[in-house]
């Protein structure tokens, strides 16, 4: 389907991978709820209602199911029915197996793998009425080779996969597609921060011998919301990592 004058949302989106994605969709026509924790930017708003779509800001964690609930009805009441979910939000609380404590363990699941559960199930109840609808769940791949220092995030990640899979058997009846998409090494503050040792290490494990870009995930997102015969698939977006690895 062409997402001209559809209804996304966009968990984790004032930033990053989600912003790139969210800009990607209004530009390409589609109206666009972008989703974070604190208040969103009036001016990332004017940024994408430029675009001549319409766009609105929505505050909530979805690692709580209420508020997961009312974030839908909220996109809902100010867009009209969500045709798209694109669940993004993610967090990571890195730390070596034995250093870690099972709250370091279980609020990275919380927010990662319960998140995109609480998210996805409340906006499935009206996709599987209207019988159409894409969700996209931004996993890792991480969740495929592992990292030192990252067991939560893996298992999360890992979770999001499996989750993935699981939901699309069970909605694929109603014409609803889910997928994934894994990115590897993206360009971000995160990697900006990296000392020039740490980022050679880095490059040296990516067949392409470069970071990927965040519009790089955007376009995926943008393909697998508009494919009408691919569902149950996880897409890496990692310069050939994990063929790597």
């Amino acid at each position: 389907m062409s997402v001209q004058g559809k209804n996304v949302f966009i968990t984790g989106s004032t930033r990053g991978i989600g912003q790139a994605i969210a800009k990607n969709f209004a530009k390409n026509g589609a109206n666009v709820a972008v989703n974070g924790r604190k208040e969103i930017s009036t001016a990332f708003l004017s940024e994408l209602t430029d675009f001549g779509v319409k766009a609105v800001g929505i505050v909530g964690d979805i690692a709580d199911f209420t508020q997961a609930e009312a974030m839908i009805l909220e996109a809902e009441e100010k867009l009209g029915p969500l045709d798209i979910l694109v669940n993004n939000a993610g967090i990571t609380n890195d730390k070596l197996m034995l250093r870690m404590s099972e709250e370091d363990f279980e609020k990275v699941l919380k927010v990662n793998l319960t998140g995109t559960f609480n998210m996805t199930q409340n906006v499935l109840k009206k996709m599987l009425k209207r019988r159409s609808g894409a969700i996209i769940n931004i996993s890792s791949v991480v969740g495929l080779i592992g990292n030192v220092g990252q067991a939560n995030y893996a298992a999360s990640k890992a979770g999001v996969i499996g989750f993935t899979k699981s939901v699309a058997r069970e909605v694929a009846p109603r014409n609803i597609t889910v997928n994934a998409i894994a990115p590897g090494f993206i360009q971000t503050e995160m990697t900006d921060s990296l000392a020039g040792a740490a980022k050679e290490v880095m490059l040296q494990q990516i067949p392409l011998k470069r970071f990927g870009e965040v519009d790089d995930v955007a376009k995926v997102a943008m393909f697998l919301a508009e494919a009408n015969y691919l569902t149950g698939q996880v897409i890496n977006v990692d310069g050939g990592l994990v063929m790597n690895g």
